[in-house]
């Protein structure tokens, strides 16, 4: 798979650009991939259709946003742009808002950029990384930040609880006495499933990794019409406050993550589905 860094060409990196609103924001970036050749101008206008039939899924972390599209003939190759706004932008994000970063992603397929934006899940979830890029005064010291990785975390004891889940609804102490075995699945879910969900995984295996759940249960990155398919198949789903309105009720329950970086958030989302 594709590092992170290879996937940016320093041309489709450009810092204190000017935009009036997100239409503007997201523009910028999919310019950058149409200038680079990776793709054309159709790819943008789906980008833009993407955050207007789904809302602001894409501002995954605080001040943060990944504009991406589903895989079409409008894509030539997968790489990734990078935009630093001058005046931070109202994205309609109740959390995460307002922006300052876009990173525009277009991707050939569902796999070839899966490890690359783990790193970039990464690099922001790091405060000293991400504030480099707030601070970068050139796309080369822009590429320096993203080839850079945080530490881990140390790692903590795994919480002692027996591989089950609560259902739909929030139980009561009663409740947890019937809670029905897991199906050992979560999905997170996004517009396109191969983007923002992808983050949202990413984030929820270094959890699970810590728990020491990892060879227990299984995360998935999916989109919106997959995901309303196959929910009975898992436990939960983890997605934007944007999609899960979207989704509607799906018959599991739906924990909605602000901060796709945020491990502390996820955490959270993961005690409540598995009664730890």
């Amino acid at each position: 798979m594709s590092q992170l860094v290879d996937l940016i060409d320093p041309a489709a990196i450009r810092l204190e650009v000017g935009a009036e609103d997100r239409t503007a924001a997201i523009r910028a970036a999919g310019d950058l991939l149409t200038a680079v050749g990776a793709a054309s101008e159709a790819y943008t206008e789906s980008m833009l259709r993407a955050v207007e039939q789904h809302g602001p899924y894409i501002v995954i972390t605080p001040g943060f946003a990944l504009a991406h599209a589903r895989p079409d003939d409008s894509v030539h190759r997968t790489a990734l742009s990078f935009v630093r706004l001058s005046r931070p932008v109202e994205f309609g994000h109740a959390s995460n808002d307002p922006v300052t970063i876009v990173m525009g992603l277009a991707a050939v397929d569902a796999s070839a950029h899966q490890q690359a934006l783990a790193q970039l899940a990464t690099v922001l979830a790091d405060p000293a990384s991400r504030a480099a890029l707030d601070t970068a005064s050139s796309p080369e010291e822009v590429l320096t930040t993203l080839a850079g990785s945080a530490q881990p975390e140390p790692p903590r004891p795994a919480p002692v609880a027996t591989l089950t889940h609560t259902g739909p609804a929030e139980p009561d102490a009663a409740e947890l006495d019937d809670a029905v075995p897991s199906k050992n699945l979560v999905l997170t879910v996004c517009g396109n499933g191969l983007g923002t969900s992808l983050f949202l995984k990413n984030t929820a295996e270094q959890v699970l990794d810590r728990w020491g759940w990892s060879p227990y249960l299984t995360i998935e990155a999916t989109d919106t019409i997959s995901a309303k398919g196959r929910a009975g198949e898992a436990d939960a789903l983890l997605t934007s406050g944007a999609i899960a309105q979207t989704l509607g009720d799906v018959g599991v329950p739906v924990e909605v993550v602000d901060n796709f970086t945020s491990q502390a958030e996820v955490d959270a989302a993961l005690r409540r589905i598995y009664a730890v």
